[in-house]
């Protein structure tokens, strides 16, 4: 039987990515889009590759249209295999310039939605004989990595953004512990220095290489880790995959 994989924020970026290497896996995939027209327009190209793809309107920040794709979704499938939250937004700026309102704007999506999404989706991802959750974040939420003056992130003053992916590191451990005894494993995906339009297509890796590391936790065997931060640790500017001793 075909895994089940969602995965949010699918339209274009590492999310595209994402789905179309889990696709490629042999998986069907739904393309969570707050504009579905987009999704419909991503989920055509990877028909056009003769893949499994379905758009899926869902924004992460709006309750009702969680509700409504996580009744969508249940109404057609009996279960979910894979969730990987990957819709994210960057408000760049230093603490002294950071706003409640740009606070909020990051949150909303990186932190809250992911919260609401899980939740929203636990009753399907339970019913799978082994759910994985990937939960993408970002070397900038590493302390350590922050505060190497070695770093090539040292510099890096973006309160919003890097404040909102260490609260997500701290949503991937609180589920995990919570979910420890079942099945289901959460880990974090750490892309890299990803050229996407969050950055303006500055990164140094591609979105299809951004997207390796959650396309690696959300295909887990068994043995695999839950709790971890997995990815492309660069704090020296060179990229390698492994987890992230954070």
């Amino acid at each position: 039987m075909k895994k089940i994989a969602l995965i949010t924020g699918a339209n274009k970026g590492i999310g595209y990515e994402t789905a179309r290497q889990l696709a490629i896996s042999g998986m069907t995939v739904l393309l969570g889009s707050r504009d579905l027209s987009r999704g419909e327009i991503a989920a055509s190209a990877l028909h056009s590759e003769g893949l499994d793809a379905t758009a899926v309107e869902l924004d992460v920040t709006d309750d009702a249209s969680i509700a409504k794709a996580a009744a969508v979704i249940g109404a057609r499938f009996d279960h979910l295999d894979v969730l990987v939250n990957n819709a994210g937004v960057y408000v760049a700026g230093p603490a002294s310039s950071t706003t409640r309102a740009s606070l909020r704007r990051v949150f909303e999506t990186n932190v809250f939605g992911v919260v609401s999404v899980t939740n929203a989706f636990l009753p399907l991802l339970r019913k799978a004989g082994a759910a994985r959750i990937v939960n993408v974040s970002s070397e900038v939420a590493s302390l350590g990595v922050i505060t190497d003056p070695d770093s090539y992130m040292f510099a890096l003053q973006d309160l919003a953004y890097q404040a909102s992916k260490g609260a997500l590191n701290w949503v991937t451990i609180m589920f995990a512990k919570e979910l420890v005894d079942t099945s289901i494993k959460v880990n974090a995906a750490i892309p890299g220095y990803v050229s996407t339009d969050l950055n303006g297509n500055t990164g140094h890796l591609t979105a299809a290489e951004g997207a390796e590391a959650s396309v690696a936790l959300a295909t887990l065997p068994a043995d695999g880790p839950t709790g971890s931060f997995w990815g492309a640790v660069t704090s020296h500017g060179t990229s390698k995959m492994e987890v992230a001793p954070w």
